[in-house]
């Protein structure tokens, strides 16, 4: 199991459609994951529970990988949100 807190820079947060880029690669692990914030916990394949915690910039949040790809899985992601945060 991998833990990682991640925050997004981008001045928008974590909206539609990054949220739905980071899903579409969540999808193609079979890892489980699953984003923590404020307390609260989703899937991080459910575009509908992404968009729900509503996480704006500069929130600290917390992705749980766990499966039998999930070190591929983490590097993927913290991928795509490297490249969010380099938004304009």
């Amino acid at each position: 199991m991998i833990e990682y807190k991640f925050k997004i820079v981008y001045r928008n947060g974590l909206h539609a459609r990054p949220a739905t880029t980071l899903v579409s690669k969540a999808n193609s692990y079979q890892a489980e994951m699953v984003v923590e914030c404020d307390d609260r916990r989703v899937n991080l394949k459910s575009i509908m529970g992404v968009l729900s915690l509503g996480i704006p910039a500069n929130k600290p949040f917390k992705i749980t990988f766990k499966g039998s790809d999930e070190e591929e899985a983490f590097k993927a992601i913290s991928r795509v949100i490297g490249d969010i945060n380099e938004l304009e």
